[in-house]
């Protein structure tokens, strides 16, 4: 029977919501190893709708879980309605959405706060012992929720120093990675991995993101 795999959207575009290219890498990597997926998402408005080609707000209100339903071709649930029971994992892609819509880590850094319907899930998923996936800047919602468990959690956001630093401020050992590495932590099942941390192109990001959900998968026994 194959694997039930949550992937958790943010929206749909880097700069407020979901990065489409690590997302849609998660979805390829996850449908080439058979996996289930479910697509799910918070609905509650964005906090902001950024015009990606002025790269400014532009003033407009978005729903995260419409815009993510872009992403999943409109095959997507609310994230309040998606319990840890029916899920094997769980993969967070990155893009501002991460830190902007799932956590306030865009403007609050190590004294952020993430949604509640994130974090139930992801504690819940946590304390089963079951799997979590997350890339680029995703992982700082990782380091916030187990930054205070004991051994601290390993994880990484690639080699950036200063985002490194906030990670270890909220409790989390960061481990530096190169473009597609990936570094897995077996006491807590997390996997993570740089993506667009680093500035690589679409196949670099797709071998990080490849990677990721690879362990992602053993961590699951497949």
């Amino acid at each position: 029977m194959s694997k039930r795999v949550g992937v958790l959207l943010s929206g749909c575009g880097v700069f407020d919501g979901s990065e489409i290219h690590e997302a849609v890498s998660i979805l390829i990597a996850l449908d080439r190893h058979g996996a289930q997926v479910v697509c799910l998402a918070p609905d509650i408005p964005q906090m902001h709708v950024i015009d990606h080609v002025r790269k400014q707000p532009d003033g407009s209100t978005r729903n995260v879980l419409v815009e993510s339903a872009r992403i999943a071709r409109g095959s997507i649930r609310r994230l309040s309605d998606v319990s840890a029971s029916e899920l094997d994992a769980i993969v967070l892609p990155g893009g501002f959405g991460a830190a902007k819509n799932l956590c306030d880590f865009a403007t609050k850094a190590d004294a952020c706060t993430v949604h509640p319907q994130v974090e139930k899930l992801l504690r819940a998923m946590h304390d089963a012992g079951k799997p979590i996936g997350l890339a680029c800047i995703a992982p700082v919602i990782a380091a916030k929720l187990f930054g205070n468990a004991s051994p601290k959690p390993k994880l990484t956001i690639g080699n950036d120093a200063s985002t490194a630093s906030v990670v270890e401020k909220m409790g989390a050992t960061h481990v530096p990675a190169d473009e597609t590495g990936v570094v897995v932590d077996p006491r807590h099942k997390l996997v993570t991995t740089p993506c667009y941390m680093h500035h690589v192109g679409p196949w670099t990001v797709f071998q990080g993101a490849s990677k990721m959900v690879d362990e992602v998968m053993k961590l699951m026994g497949t």
